[in-house]
């Protein structure tokens, strides 16, 4: 099959600390980690919804989606199927029946450094995809690729387990071992983004750099 998958299934954090980030701004999340975390390029092409949860990736050569049919074979609920197609935007990688599939097995959606297709079945469902470009034009399905391997998605690392959030503004993935202390500097961020809103509406504002 010319797919190589290097782990069969990828460790997970608590459902809880996943959780706790479903209400957090990929901008506060962003801000967090120095403003330099997050991938480039990839815009919401679903109609509405969150994404959370964690990474499930796959490496696959520009324009060809062999490796994402076998990686469907293998993600199970929370899984967010992440895939480095080299951000390629002349062949999509993904479309309706992938992701029913997809969708069907649990998975938190998907994340595609480069394009899909079936835009309308997309843009008329709440399950999550962040892609970069669409094209009618389908993919090949010759190989190779690798499954839950780093991959690289808009200029941005992500490794199997990484958690990925995705809002209006975009994705962004961090390591499972840093959530704990992220959440806390993010529900701290948002509380004082609140104050600043309530003085602004009180006429109390002084004036600060803002966001």
């Amino acid at each position: 099959m010319n797919v190589k998958t290097a782990l069969a299934s990828v460790p997970k954090p608590p459902s809880a600390l996943i959780e706790a980030f479903k209400d957090a701004p990929t901008s506060v999340i962003s801000d967090n980690l120095d403003r330099l975390a997050g991938a480039v390029g990839l815009r919401p092409f679903h109609r509405s919804g969150r994404l959370v949860g964690t990474a499930f990736t796959v490496r696959t050569r520009p324009g060809d989606n062999l490796a994402i049919h076998k990686a469907l074979e293998l993600v199970g609920p929370g899984d967010v199927i992440v895939v480095d197609g080299g951000g390629d935007e002349t062949r999509a990688l993904v479309g309706e029946i992938m992701k029913n599939i997809a969708e069907e097995r649990g998975a938190a959606g998907y994340v595609i450094d480069g394009a899909i297709r079936d835009v309308a079945a997309f843009s008329g469902s709440d399950f999550p995809c962040f892609a970069r470009a669409v094209t009618h034009r389908g993919p090949y399905k010759s190989g190779p690729g690798c499954i839950n391997v780093p991959v690289s998605i808009g200029g941005s690392p992500i490794a199997p387990g990484d958690i990925v959030v995705g809002d209006e503004d975009g994705v962004v993935s961090f390591p499972a071992a840093m959530a704990d202390s992220l959440i806390e500097a993010v529900r701290a961020q948002i509380a004082r983004e609140e104050e600043t809103m309530k003085a602004i509406r009180e006429g109390r504002y002084e004036g600060s750099y803002g966001r």
